[in-house]
């Protein structure tokens, strides 16, 4: 049997179920070249940022500026617009920041979970269909008959849609788990980064500070 096959004698529930995967094989496609972009040098844009953030923080602005195409670059810009400000607003800016890219990153996850939730759904109910269907003609009295000989392929043929709808649902909840853990990963990421970008410009802050006080008193 091959999948046309299977497809045809699944039901009328390998439709949605079709529906279904291929809304889901479009979101896996798009998140993992997303992901894919995203590590691909992600970690040395970071390290670039804070050795010039060391050194002169225009430098590191426009660092950013420049990789604002990446999730990294825009984390990073956002604060790092806001020099002279007081480090409570630059560490609230962090945050912001990092929500803001945490959530865009989470695109497409509901798909996965709907789907997650309705193919074993949908392919159970296109199994009870062809179950019904397959017992719909038999009598009592042709139990054990050779009236009864097409009842088992019926029932085998309804079973398609249920292991169609399993299937999708393992595929679904296998890129959901490998996308979360991708981004707890980034999340760390961020948190690893944007306290060292803080800690830098407190540094920087107390520096300035300390200046004008001179001057001041001069």
């Amino acid at each position: 049997m091959n999948i046309a096959e299977a497809f045809t004698r699944g039901g009328l529930a390998m439709w949605p179920l079709l529906v279904l995967s291929i809304l889901t094989l479009g979101t896996i496609f798009e998140r993992v070249w997303f992901w894919t972009l995203v590590l691909r040098g992600e970690t040395k844009l970071a390290e670039q940022i804070l050795s010039a953030a060391q050194r002169n923080w225009q430098e590191a602005t426009d660092l950013a500026a420049q990789a604002c195409d990446q999730p990294m670059g825009r984390f990073l810009y956002t604060p790092l617009q806001l020099v002279d400000m007081e480090p409570e607003i630059f560490r609230l800016a962090l945050e912001a920041a990092a929500d803001e890219e945490l959530s865009a990153m989470r695109r497409g996850e509901k798909v996965l979970e709907a789907t997650i939730t309705m193919a074993p759904l949908l392919g159970l109910l296109g199994t009870v269909l062809g179950l019904i269907s397959a017992l719909s003609s038999i009598r009592l009295g042709d139990i054990g008959t050779p009236a009864t000989l097409g009842v088992g392929l019926g029932i085998s043929e309804a079973l398609i849609s249920t292991a169609a709808g399993l299937i999708v649902a393992i595929i679904s909840l296998a890129f959901q788990r490998l996308f979360q853990a991708l981004l707890m990963q980034q999340a760390q990421i961020f948190r690893r980064t944007g306290n060292e970008l803080e800690l830098a410009y407190r540094q920087f802050w107390l520096q300035q500070q300390s200046s004008e006080t001179e001057r001041s008193f001069l």
